[in-house]
């Protein structure tokens, strides 16, 4: 598989389609069973209070993979990433209830490279916070 999206066709400040990722406690303790981090801090509320964290909060890693499906989506292929970084700014709160946390994530084209790649920057929010810094990927397209 390649990236759908021509290189020709996009330039410097194309807006990606924005996406909102819900996450529940229920999505944690998957996440979980799926990646072998089976810290407290990521379900169990009274262990994240006692840490001094506000509640339990999201994995990191699960917030980082969530942001860059905005850019897999629209690239048609998650193997067109050819590189992926993040900072982690503030953590996803994440309380114990029906709705849970929703992840808002944006992202546009910040430079044209060279050999058919762009440079993505993301910008990803939960509860009007911003929860990842510095947020980029670099993409080859068609």
């Amino acid at each position: 598989m390649s990236a759908t999206v021509a290189y020709a066709d996009v330039e410097v400040g194309t807006e990606l389609p924005p996406a909102s990722f819900p996450v529940t406690r229920a999505t944690l303790v998957a996440y979980a069973g799926a990646s072998g981090d089976f810290n407290p801090i990521h379900w169990n509320e009274r262990f994240a209070k006692s840490v001094g964290l506000p509640d339990v909060i999201a994995h990191g890693m699960f917030t980082m993979a969530e942001a860059v499906r905005v850019v897999t989506d629209w690239a048609g292929d998650p193997g067109a990433v050819v590189e992926y970084g993040v900072r982690f700014t503030k953590p996803v709160v994440v309380p114990d209830d029906d709705e849970g946390a929703v992840i808002e994530v944006s992202g546009k084209v910040a430079a044209k490279l060279d050999d058919g790649l762009v440079r993505v920057d993301l910008l990803a929010t939960s509860a009007g916070q911003k929860v990842l810094g510095m947020s980029r990927a670099v993409v080859r397209l068609a």
